[in-house]
């Protein structure tokens, strides 16, 4: 079975109750990999894949997905600052269909415009060298996108709550 890109709300309806997702920060040169924990509540950079080529990007990828024990994927979508999608969101969609038929996971794009500028904005107020912040961004930035996505799924499962509980008092 292949993976699926689903929206987040598709995502966070399929998703087990306890199971972790993963936040990718797709470079040129690397990829930023962060991990939630198991509630999906809080978002952990984790490590950095040098990129290589594909099919080694993949299987870095997915041997992290398996001793994880992953139920889906977070990837940011560099899209620009007017909301259209240039080579860079077209490089990620094409990895991303690549990546599907060797995972069994689904995936889910967010929107990662600002994320590398809020991340070395943070960086710089820490007082990071410029060597050090080239070594964190991309890993810190897919923490960035994943506790982004995470924090809109637990909206969306408040919202539905909320809304079951109206529905329940009416009855």
């Amino acid at each position: 079975m292949a993976g699926t890109i689903l929206d987040l709300t598709e995502l966070e309806q399929a998703l087990p109750p306890a199971a972790a997702l993963i936040g990718l920060d797709l470079g040129t040169k690397t990829i930023g990999v962060a991990i939630s924990d198991l509630g999906r509540r809080i978002a952990s950079p984790l490590v950095l894949i040098n990129r290589v080529k594909f099919t080694q990007d993949a299987e870095a990828l997915i041997k992290l997905i398996g001793e994880r024990q992953v139920a889906g994927i977070v990837i940011g979508l560099p899209l620009n600052m007017d909301g259209s999608e240039g080579p860079r969101a077209q490089a990620t969609r094409a990895f991303v269909r690549n990546l599907l038929p060797k995972i069994e996971i689904s995936v889910s794009f967010w929107d990662e415009r600002l994320s590398t500028v809020a991340v070395t904005r943070t960086l710089l107020e820490a007082d990071t060298s410029r060597k050090r912040r080239g070594e964190l961004v991309d890993k810190m930035a897919a923490g960035f996108i994943l506790q982004g996505a995470l924090d809109r799924m637990q909206k969306l499962k408040r919202d539905r709550d909320e809304a079951s509980d109206q529905t329940f008092g009416q009855i």
